[in-house]
């Protein structure tokens, strides 16, 4: 079993892989200052494909849970991430953003009950650091909003990743995934018409295609990963897990954009993957005992399980 936990790790950490491409994408394929139109487009249509794959609806309670994660995780969390994306550079959203384990250790202690130790608080800072050297010697302008953003960014995903752990599961990630997406998405909606508005013009296909990629890989796939991690592993890791993000948004940026990396920029890198590994590597033996201890859990196909048939029959369910 413990060899399962690294399969684990890696595939959340692909969410946040895929979200690093976020910022390139916003600013190469889609539309200028639309970030309503961005944050709609890339949840509701994810949402709607994940719920006619799951073929299930909420019950219960799970009505307002949902609507309550979907506005945090999705619709304020695009939301206020493109008016980041499109109000700052990057690497300078992406610095804001690396608070969100600060956050989470925080919220978590005081929601779940959780100890904040040393050691994590240490990896917070030293990630949060790193990330700075990353981008303090690029050429970034600082907009007011687009920061308050960036913020609550981070505040509102934090949020969301410390009540999906409190509240648990009641059905696959697919399904719960689907129902966050298309919640946060409806929400989206009216903010879009009386806000933003519909584009005047149509949509070329430079940004359909930037769209498409957000929406699916972006987001359906990475976020039915994202929600199977949080379900799974020690609260904390999974903000943890979300400063990869620019780390390959600058490595993307250098090698697709032609960005030059300074010393600075390669130690900052180094010292972001450091602070996740620190913080990760101690949980690896709890998070294996823990596998072992619990029956199997159904995972789709198409992300991978390795559980049998028997296991598709009981619904996931958080510890």
């Amino acid at each position: 079993m413990l060899s399962k936990y690294p399969a684990l790790l890696i595939g959340t950490a692909a969410a946040p892989a895929l979200w690093g491409s976020t910022y390139l994408a916003t600013t190469t394929l889609l539309p200028a200052d639309r970030p309503l139109l961005a944050a709609t487009l890339r949840a509701l249509p994810a949402g709607v494909l994940l719920l006619l794959m799951c073929r299930r609806l909420p019950h219960g309670i799970w009505w307002w849970r949902s609507w309550v994660l979907g506005t945090l995780n999705i619709a304020a969390f695009f939301a206020l991430l493109f008016v980041a994306a499109y109000r700052l550079p990057g690497g300078v959203a992406a610095m804001v953003g690396a608070i969100q384990p600060l956050l989470v250790a925080l919220l978590a202690h005081r929601v779940l009950g959780e100890r904040v130790t040393t050691r994590a608080v240490f990896s917070a800072v030293a990630g949060l650091a790193g990330v700075a050297l990353i981008v303090l010697r690029a050429q970034a302008r600082l907009d007011a909003l687009g920061l308050v953003a960036a913020v609550g960014g981070a505040l509102s995903m934090g949020t969301g990743i410390v009540l999906a752990k409190k509240w648990g599961q009641p059905a696959p990630p697919l399904t719960t995934t689907s129902w966050q997406l298309v919640a946060g998405g409806l929400t989206l909606v009216p903010l879009l018409l009386t806000i933003e508005g519909l584009p005047p013009e149509l949509l070329t296909a430079r940004n359909l295609a930037g769209y498409a990629y957000l929406s699916l890989l972006g987001t359906a796939f990475a976020y039915v990963m994202w929600f199977r991690g949080i379900a799974r592993l020690p609260t904390r890791i999974p903000s943890f897990l979300g400063l990869l993000s620019p780390v390959v948004a600058i490595l993307l940026g250098w090698l697709l954009a032609g960005q030059a990396m300074a010393a600075a920029q390669v130690a900052g890198v180094a010292i972001v993957l450091t602070s996740i590994l620190t913080a990760v590597i101690p949980c690896r033996a709890r998070a294996a005992a823990a596998h072992d201890e619990r029956p199997s859990r159904p995972v789709l196909a198409w992300v991978g399980s390795g559980h049998d048939a028997r296991d598709q029959r009981r619904p996931a369910r958080l510890r």
